[in-house]
């Protein structure tokens, strides 16, 4: 049987191991790709970047969302959108800016990304889903995955269908799958017999994803689902070093002087990534999962949570060694 540190072929790209980094929208960009990397993910995803702000060329979209570090490569690009030649144009921009694959959510839930006709809407239109998925492939020449759910409602197998569909009609190399129903979110007990069963049918890798939250249920889920990868996702925020764990290269739990590192090495990457204010607002979502992987006490918690600036959270890590440093004003 197959384990987590074997490596595999994914769209003729042969991965070190089978720990995939997941689209995490609003949170996956260049540096926290790199960080999944470092600490061992075989293939790393970005957020969900619009095919119309690609495609528009909107100045945000195409400098932020389409900067690769040359270091985190194999890389794949997640792409979303509802039309067909818009996708191959964006598609084509995507391996231009040097993305190894792209992989298309067709399983988003959100209803700002569904209303517009992308994401789950697609498990309901299939031909418009295999359109979309031979633009893409026709648009970049690279490798294309796409990311599913079983269906919009419980019953629903429309997305199972439809995983067959891309397979048999447009070629895709791959596909991820998340076995909850997309009216689920991230609620209830994923179905595993179910990837499994996709797994045994399709005759191209499928990528688990969903409720891997910590170690042990990211083994059980890898066994029970046969999957040929697994793709982390909320559970390694913060806590990178799982990436790590299931490769057998780390062991227990970092120590705070390790955890400050890294944080700081995020705050550094962010300042060059979104320029010193921006970071500031932005970490400000990273600080609670750090704060867990410390095990901060309230007051400690506090300090680093509500960091109104990237000075004010190196203050806070600073006083967890005992160091003091000057806050800017």
């Amino acid at each position: 049987m197959p384990v987590l540190t074997d490596p595999w072929t994914l769209g003729g790209r042969t991965l070190q191991n089978r720990l995939v980094l997941a689209p995490l929208a609003g949170i996956g960009n260049w540096f926290v790709r790199l960080q999944a990397k470092r600490f061992g993910a075989g293939l790393v995803t970005s957020e969900m970047v619009s095919s119309f702000g690609l495609a528009h060329g909107n100045e945000r979209t195409v400098k932020e969302f389409l900067r690769i570090h040359p270091d985190e490569h194999p890389v794949s690009i997640q792409l979303f959108g509802h039309d067909a030649a818009v996708m191959r144009e964006a598609a084509a921009l995507t391996a231009a800016a040097g993305a190894d694959l792209i992989d298309l959510n067709m399983g988003c839930p959100v209803r700002k990304v569904s209303k517009t006709g992308a994401g789950a809407a697609l498990l309901d239109d299939p031909a418009k889903a295999v359109a979309i998925a031979k633009a893409a492939g026709e648009g970049s020449n690279l490798p294309v995955t796409v990311k599913l759910r079983p269906g919009n409602k419980p019953g629903d197998s429309s997305g199972v269908e439809l995983a067959h569909r891309l397979v048999e009609d447009a070629g895709v190399a791959g596909i991820t799958f998340h076995p909850r129903h997309a009216s689920q979110q991230h609620a209830g007990t994923p179905d595993y017999a179910l990837a499994r069963e996709l797994t045994e049918a399709l005759p191209v890798p499928v990528i688990l994803s969903g409720g891997l939250s910590d170690e042990a249920r990211t083994l059980a889920a890898f066994d029970q689902s046969q999957a040929t990868a697994v793709m982390l996702a909320r559970g390694s925020l913060g806590n990178p070093w799982r990436f790590a764990r299931l490769l057998g290269r780390y062991h227990g739990e970092p120590s705070a002087g390790e955890v400050a590192t890294e944080l700081e090495t995020i705050i550094e990457a962010a300042e060059d990534h979104l320029g010193r204010d921006r970071a500031g607002r932005y970490l400000r979502k990273f600080y609670p999962w750090y704060a867990d992987t410390l095990g901060l006490t309230r007051r400690e918690r506090e300090a680093l949570v509500t960091a109104p600036t990237t000075a004010h959270a190196r203050a806070a890590l600073a006083a967890l060694s005992g160091r003091e440093i000057a806050v800017a004003a």
